[in-house]
């Protein structure tokens, strides 16, 4: 019987029989007139399955359950797939009608017959194998690279403005003016203005004190030269001439002072009108409009906000790896940058047995931080070492472990599992079955089969 059918619908029945996944009952058996028995071909899905579960079976298991179907006594129903540990199957007895037609179709079944039917099942999940290895997948790779790292620890410092100070009054007075909080100024813009009517006054007194000194200094020096040409012809005494001349110095002295005192007055005029050394903004304001004030009072507090710098307390084991010029990595919220240290102050404090580190921001990261704001640093703690190192990108977390895909010199995918140590930025280190140069899936690698092609981009 089996000799007459095509090798389409020996497939079809036989695959049918052996990748069923129900519970099904062979009412027919197949003939020349019926060769495909009422059976469909399983779906491409179902494929996978019948590669699982026949490719690791010898031929004389796959025998074995090919022979119990063709040649049984009796209509069987196939409860489960054959595997390696149950080539049989276990099969439930049928009804007795049932029994005697299987009996007449499949009693004179020869070996030879059986065998050609388990051959064909073999080839046909062989060939099943072949089709189902998966196709070659795009990917991007990145090499393995070997880099210095250092030990590193994570240390807080706190932003300060290079430049906050307290504004003080000029002189004494009454405070007329002041600004609010929160003003941004640039350099030279008014903070505060006093009354200037006291000094105006003092200015002008200071003013005719001036016309006086110098009335009464063009008095003497004419009285001087009068005496001298009195000298010349003995009109006048030696003492007289004397004492004038020194009245008439004391009276451009006496100008001078004026002078002098009238700049004084000038100048507090200047600094009643009290203006921002430099460019930032109004924190806060300790006295208000109307209040007499004395000289050196505060008046408000002005910060920079353009010059910052981060002001780091680093233990005193580290002094040795911490030195000035050095490029630490910093942190906060979101931003993070790379900055040379712009001071280190060896001097201990006793108590916390730490030293002070200075290190300035550029000023471009202005709008994101701001003076009392925490960052998080990362400062040596060990000499650098060489390291193998791979992109962020690469890893694979799994809940057996962290993996990398590595692409060898036939685009065959890998997957090796390794050990993630410290990292910088998007680069980390990694210990595993790795060396410097190996090719490293970077993007595509997640479904990679072991062995699976790839196609590098």
């Amino acid at each position: 019987m089996l000799e007459n059918f095509s090798f389409k619908n020996l497939y079809l029945f036989s695959s049918k029989i052996l990748t069923t996944e129900s519970t099904e009952v062979l009412r027919t058996s197949p003939s020349i007139i019926k060769p495909l028995c009422r059976l469909a071909e399983p779906s491409v899905k179902h494929r996978g399955s019948v590669v699982n579960r026949y490719k690791s079976l010898s031929f004389r298991s796959l025998y074995l359950f090919s022979s119990k179907i063709l040649t049984t006594e009796s209509t069987e129903v196939l409860r489960t797939s054959p595997s390696s540990e149950n080539p049989r199957c276990r099969l439930v007895e049928p009804s007795v009608k049932h029994r005697d037609s299987v009996v007449s179709r499949y009693k004179n079944l020869s070996f030879k017959k059986v065998s050609i039917g388990s051959v064909v099942c073999l080839l046909l999940a062989c060939s099943w194998a072949n089709a189902a290895e998966p196709p070659a997948s795009p990917v991007e790779i990145d090499q393995v690279t070997e880099i210095s790292l250092a030990a590193t620890a994570d240390l807080m410092g706190t932003l300060h403005s290079r430049s906050y100070v307290n504004i003080t009054a000029g002189v004494d007075g009454r405070l007329e003016w002041l600004q609010e909080p929160g003003i941004m100024v640039r350099q030279g813009d008014v903070l505060a203005k006093m009354d200037l009517l006291p000094l105006q006054l003092k200015q002008s007194e200071q003013k005719a004190q001036i016309k006086r000194a110098s009335i009464n200094a063009r008095y003497f020096n004419n009285e001087l030269q009068r005496l001298q040409k009195l000298r010349k012809t003995n009109s006048t005494s030696q003492f007289q001439l004397d004492q004038t001349k020194s009245q008439y110095e004391l009276a451009q002295a006496d100008s001078e002072i004026a002078t002098l005192k009238l700049k004084q007055i000038e100048d507090e005029l200047r600094r009643a009108t009290v203006k921002a050394p430099f460019d930032g903004v109004v924190t806060e304001r300790v006295v208000r409009a109307g209040t007499d004030i004395n000289r050196s009072e505060v008046l408000l507090k002005l910060l920079d906000t353009e010059h910052l710098e981060v002001r780091l307390y680093v233990p005193v084991k580290y002094l040795a790896y911490v030195r000035k010029g050095l490029e630490l990595n910093l942190q906060a919220i979101g931003q993070a940058i790379s900055t040379q240290v712009t001071s280190v102050i060896p001097s201990t404090d006793p108590r916390s047995q730490t030293f002070e580190v200075r290190i300035q921001i550029p000023e471009h990261l202005n709008e994101f931080w701001t003076a009392g704001q925490l960052v998080k640093v990362t400062v040596p703690v060990q000499d650098t070492q060489l390291s193998l190192t791979v992109s962020r990108d690469a890893l694979i977390v799994r809940k057996e472990g962290t993996f990398v895909v590595k692409v060898d010199a036939d685009n065959k995918a890998h997957r090796l599992l390794v050990k993630v140590g410290k990292g910088s930025f998007d680069r980390v280190t990694i210990v595993g079955d790795l060396q410097r140069g190996d090719n490293i899936a970077i993007r595509g690698a997640e479904r990679l089969k072991e062995g699976q092609s790839v196609i590098v981009q």
